[in-house]
């Protein structure tokens, strides 16, 4: 028997052309890649992220990929359509030509940008924050919440959310092990036909008591709101405080809007130093300086809690980015120098007069926003033409679903239906409302108030 040479092996010619043989094996590795693995009970992934329907976000997507109308007019995501103002952006330039600001930030964030929220509050909060123990920035505003459920609850901890919520809410809170318990919001019972404040949205306060229970741990609050655009009122936020003092539960109140307000607004951190000692206030530089992709946020609170939510931050990214953090701070330092809390008001309020024409034009009402740059118009007067083709997934959803679905397919404007943020059993509260965002350029929304005048044909008087 003859055995191959060493040499005869290392330069046998190819069986297949070297083109043809890598085409093939990318080819093979393809079809690997692509072909679902078929997983055993160690592979799966866990309950918590597994087993969820389509959200919301996939779904208006979806639409609006398979609309005829295009481009979309996208008045869904509360994203900006514009930039920050040159002097926010020109120190963001500024900042990566710092050594300092390239790399790690402190884990409770840069001194810089810590003192500027400090002084930057101080009018609000009668007095300066200790930026060292209660003050800590975190990766946005969401990640800055997940780190407080992360530092303060565990399984089997309740945490009450009034709906409709901010989606996040619930994976967050999920994610330690808390059960959610839901208090509804309850919207004028005159919606349908007449539009009135955002301030009619209200609670029932003997609904929110029989919730509580001695495991209730936490309760989220959120002001001014999305999607409604209430503002609390003070009376609202005292009887809230209230019942958190008499049971002891930690008020992490969402405040990421708090530059928009259109009529009185009250921090409940504020209402008194026994309240301000379980509240942990959330702030978002993405909503103060229309750049949601720059993921700056912060919690100002108590030292006795902010060290657990700057523990649990460190553990789950470290630091935050560091060239936008200075770039926030110097924002914050230069913002009343260049009047522009009050222009960000002024100019929003202009976009909800604007956008909002449209409803006063068809004669459909709407929720009047008191804050954030949201609005919640009321479709109920809209028939839907029998027969419509809606997918299996929308249809079997709210009627919400459906009206947002025909909107993006029949006109080109995208908005998002708020059954979303309620659960099941509640979700028939908002089935008639749609969500619009109006933070954006006035071009935009002139286009989406033409492509709504299209509804006229589907409304009923």
């Amino acid at each position: 028997m003859t055995f191959p040479t060493l040499s005869s092996l290392l330069f046998r010619r190819p069986l297949v052309a070297p083109a043809a043989a890598s085409t093939a094996t990318s080819l093979t590795r393809r079809a690997f890649h692509n072909t679902p693995l078929k997983m055993s009970a160690k592979l799966k992934p866990a309950a918590r992220v597994s087993g969820r329907r389509q959200d919301v976000w996939s779904i208006i997507n979806e639409a609006a990929a398979a609309s005829p109308k295009q481009p979309i007019v996208n008045m869904g995501q509360g994203f900006f359509g514009y930039n920050p103002p040159d002097f926010i952006l020109n120190a963001a330039k500024q900042a990566l030509d710092k050594v300092d600001c390239n790399q790690y930030s402190p884990t409770r964030g840069r001194p810089r940008l810590k003192q500027a929220i400090s002084d930057a509050y101080a009018p609000h909060w009668g007095r300066k924050l200790n930026p060292d123990t209660e003050i800590t920035i975190t990766t946005g505003a969401n990640e800055g919440m997940l780190s407080a459920f992360m530092a303060f609850i565990e399984e089997g901890d309740e945490v009450i959310i009034f709906e409709p919520f901010f989606d996040q809410y619930i994976s967050n809170i999920e994610m330690p092990g808390g059960k959610i318990v839901y208090v509804p919001m309850h919207p004028p019972k005159e919606g349908g036909t007449k539009t009135l404040s955002a301030a009619e949205w209200t609670i029932d306060f003997d609904e929110l008591e029989r919730a509580i229970t001695p495991k209730t741990k936490m309760l989220v609050l959120n002001t001014p709101h999305n999607p409604v655009g209430k503002v609390y009122s003070r009376e609202e936020l005292q009887k809230i405080a209230d019942l958190c003092l008499k049971n002891q539960i930690i008020i992490l109140s969402d405040e990421v809007y708090d530059r928009l307000f259109y009529v009185p607004f009250t921090r409940i951190a504020t209402l008194s130093p026994e309240v301000e000692k379980i509240t942990l206030t959330v702030g978002s530089a993405g909503k103060n300086f229309y750049a949601t992709g720059w993921r700056v946020g912060w919690l100002m609170g108590p030292p006795d809690l902010i060290q657990y939510v700057a523990a649990a931050h460190t553990r789950i990214c470290y630091s935050s980015v560091s060239p936008l953090q200075e770039a926030c701070a110097i924002g914050f330092e230069q913002a009343e120098k260049e009047n522009f809390w009050s222009t960000c008001v002024t100019d929003m309020q202009a976009k909800m007069r604007r956008f909002n024409a449209i409803w006063d034009e068809l004669g459909l009402p709407y929720s009047e926003p008191e804050g954030g740059y949201f609005v919640m118009a009321n479709l109920a007067k809209v028939t839907l033409p029998d027969g419509y083709p809606f997918p299996p997934h929308v249809a079997d959803r709210q009627r919400d679903f459906k009206l947002a679905w025909f909107l993006i397919q029949e006109l080109g404007v995208a908005a998002i239906p708020p059954s979303e943020f309620y659960t099941d059993e509640n979700a028939h509260i908002v089935a008639d409302y749609l969500r619009f965002a109006v933070c954006k350029d006035d071009k935009i929304l002139e286009e989406a108030k033409e492509r709504l005048r299209g509804l006229k044909k589907y409304i009923q008087q």
